[in-house]
């Protein structure tokens, strides 16, 4: 009895592994116009000159995900429905209007000749990367909670 309970979970648990697996981590890629309207918008507006390279969707468990990587080496990753996650711009910079206010003049204030190269946002808050190596977080009030020199 014992081991029939085993065997029967066991094969539950790799069920469930293989399961997810399977619906998880797929990269495919897609045509620009495949992206959520609220994605190509933002693009357009704040990113047309500049010429895509690779757009792609990534199936997640609960949703899907986007990436965009251009030529010239940025990135923009966004959620399913095409609101901006990260903003890479390493080899340019952040637009300014994406960047929130409160940010943009903490930055300006402390940093006033850094340029943001790099913003990311989760539930917890944002974090921003500066092209003279240094990291801050921001809760979402746009408290500074974290500093990597």
């Amino acid at each position: 009895m014992i081991m029939k309970r085993f065997i029967i979970s066991t094969l539950a648990f790799l069920f469930a592994v293989v399961t997810i697996s399977a619906f998880t981590g797929k990269d495919t890629p897609i045509a620009f116009s495949d992206l959520p309207r609220a994605a190509q918008q933002l693009i357009h507006k704040h990113f047309a000159g500049s010429k895509v390279a690779l757009a792609k969707m990534e199936k997640e468990l609960l949703g899907r995900s986007y990436e965009i990587i251009f030529t010239n080496g940025n990135k923009i990753e966004f959620d399913r429905n095409g609101k901006w996650t990260s903003l890479d711009c390493e080899y340019t910079q952040v637009p300014t209007a994406l960047i929130p206010k409160p940010i943009l003049q903490y930055v300006r204030n402390k940093y006033p000749r850094a340029k943001v190269i790099e913003i990311e946002r989760n539930r917890k808050g944002y974090t921003v990367e500066l092209n003279n190596h240094i990291d801050i977080k921001f809760n979402n009030n746009y408290k500074v909670v974290n500093i990597d020199y």
